[in-house]
Parts: structure tokens; sequence; C-alpha cells
């Protein structure tokens, strides 16, 4: 397979439409023999579909596995001696849960690719970093779970950090108060999940009264939009009560999963989540899977050129979107542009604050 810091040379927003296709293609193509020849589970897959490994497909035409089979089936491409990490996903109690086999070549390509794509999001590498969680989910060593690799993710971005809940989640606000006062003139990297902000930050400061300075702060949150649908919690409405309670203007969501931990969908200054030149998204019909049209909603097809220790490459979720345009976001990047439009009706909950708000 090609060298993937070879992969990695290309800037994350920088290829058109074309030159991005044939790029992808060639690299899938070649996860997706490697893939076929070192899983057994994902061969027996593949030999289903009639999968000819000789055949280069179009990125439409390749064959791609449901996401739930991460929860029925142990699937990894590298000997279980190679294996550096498992990951496992989000799940409430009673739900399976997908566990991911990493390597330490897998692992370190995600922080690789983390870095390349949030390096066009933020000012600065390394900044002064306010966690909006409790070090607890860092300290438990018996699992490593989404919420536990989310976080040491975007740990890599902090020359200093706080975490701001402590054991019992409660808003720490004196030691916040005293690590804005001490990097006030420099901007603050903010990471949390959508819920727990809301409920543990936002609604803590809204009861006591309180407003903190986060107005140099970017904040980078995800997951949780559920709950606060079901609050009837919109983005607009989550935008604007943060603004009120910490003056912050700068806000990122983003999309991922940790089936393809280090692909991130981060949302552009417009509102639009955007893919990079190390990612792609497919939209599919429910009826028969046929490929939808711009601003035609339909299932998520996730591509991602991260995993080769487990053949997450290519992944039909249970989420659904509307991919808008393709080059031409107002905001200049190129590659696909999208909004997520929500689950699939009936599929499971499965994003780290939900999963947390539901116990």
């Amino acid at each position: 397979m090609t060298d993937y810091n070879n992969i990695l040379k290309v800037e994350p927003f920088a290829l058109s439409k074309e030159e991005k296709r044939q790029f992808l293609m060639k690299q899938v193509n070649e996860l997706t023999r490697f893939h076929y020849e070192h899983c057994i589970s994902y061969t027996k897959v593949l030999d289903f579909l009639g999968y000819d490994r000789n055949k280069m497909y179009s990125l439409e035409t390749l064959p791609f596995l449901p996401i739930r089979m991460f929860k029925e089936f142990e699937m990894l491409s590298v000997s279980k001696e190679e294996v550096f990490k498992r990951i496992t996903s989000s799940g409430t109690t009673g739900q399976s849960v997908s566990e991911i086999f990493l390597d330490k070549e897998t692992a370190l390509n995600q922080q690789k690719t983390l870095i390349r794509i949030m390096g066009d999001f933020i000012p600065e590498m390394r900044m002064p970093m306010i966690i909006l969680d409790t070090e607890r989910v860092i300290r438990d060593r018996n699992f490593f779970s989404a919420r536990k690799a989310g976080i040491l993710g975007f740990s890599l971005f902090a020359r200093d950090k706080i975490y701001a809940l402590d054991d019992e989640m409660n808003l720490d606000i004196p030691a916040l108060q005293t690590f804005l006062a001490k990097h006030s003139e420099k901007p603050i990297l903010v990471f949390g999940y959508t819920f727990m902000i809301w409920q543990y930050f936002y609604q803590e400061l809204f009861r006591r009264g309180m407003m903190l300075d986060f107005s140099n702060a970017i904040l980078i949150h995800g997951g949780g939009w559920k709950k606060l649908q079901n609050l009837n919690i919109s983005v607009e409405k989550f935008k604007r009560g943060l603004y009120e309670v910490c003056g912050v203007k700068k806000i990122h969501d983003y999309y991922g999963m940790v089936e393809q931990t280090g692909t991130i969908y981060m949302t552009c200054e417009n509102g639009y989540m955007h893919t990079s030149v190390y990612s792609d998204i497919i939209t599919r019909r429910a009826e028969d899977f046929s490929i939808c049209e711009f601003e035609e909603k339909g299932i998520v097809q996730l591509i991602s050129l991260i995993p080769r220790s487990y053949p997450g490459h290519n992944l039909l979720t249970e989420d659904e979107a509307i991919i808008l345009g393709e080059d031409d976001c107002p905001c200049g990047r190129k590659g696909k542009y999208f909004k997520i439009s929500g689950r699939i009706q009936n599929a499971e909950v499965r994003g780290c604050s939900d999963t947390y708000a539901g116990r």
C-alpha cells in the first residue's frame, strides 16, 4: 500500500473534484484489496458480494460494510499480537458496542490526520485548552472509549490544559476563572461533547447567572445532538445560549465516529461540514442503496484512508445527511460539504454525550 505519510503530504482541502476522485479511487481500492487479503470476516463478506480483487472499482461501486458489523464480528487485518489498542463505541446499557482494533501504525495515522485537518481551523498547533469534561474519563484504565479517544485526540493541540468538571461532574468555576485570567491575551481552544457542554457548562452558568470570558476561545464540539433535539435545542439556540454565558463566537461542530477515528468532518464558518482529501461521503437511498443527488437526504456512507488494522475504510452508517455541493462552499475549502439530518429511524443512540446522559 501507499505510505500514509505520502498521503498526508496532500493539503486537506486542496484537491478539486476530479483530482480527489482519482486520488481516492487508487487509495481505497488498495485498502480494499489489503483488507480482503488479511481479514477473514471481510473476505467472506466480499466473496458473497462478488468482489473481484483484480478490478479497479469506482468509489460508488466498491463494496461497503454496514457499520453494525463491528458490533457483531471481530474484524481485524493484523495479528492479535500487533494490536496496540482497542476502542469501544458508545452504547447505553444493554446495547452492543463496536470494538475497533488498532495497531501502532493506524493509531499514529489517526493522530497525524487529525492534526492535518485541524490545522485548517485553528490558528496554532499548541494552545491553552479547556476540556469541558472530567479527567476521570482519562484516568480509567479499564477501557478505552470513544469519549476518551476524543479527549486524548484533541489534547494533542494543548500547550496547557484544564478539565472544567470535577469527578462528580460539577463545574469548577474558580479553576476556570484562574485559567482564563492566566491566558487572557491568547486564543484558547475549548473541547467537549455537545450535550455535556449544554448540561454541565451552559445550564450551570445560566442557573448561577454568571458569565465567563470565552471571547478569545475557539470551541470544538461533537456528538450528542439527539438529546438536544429532543429538548428542542437547535444549533442556533445552542450557539446563542453559549454566547450569552461565555461570549464565545467561534464554534465548530464536527462529525465523526469511533469506527473511523481520526477522520473528522469539521463545520466551516458557514455551518457546513466538510470532507477532507483523506475522506469522502456518499449518500444512498434507503429503498435500493442507489446514489442520492445533491440536496437529497440519504443514508450516509463514509470513506476514510486511515483504517489499516481493521476494514473500517468504507462504511454504511446509521445516519442520514444531505450533501449540498462540492468545491463551491463560500468558505473556499474544496471537497463535498453537507449537513447531518439525524439518525435513521429506530437506529440506536450512539453519540458519546447522548450515551452519558442516558446513564
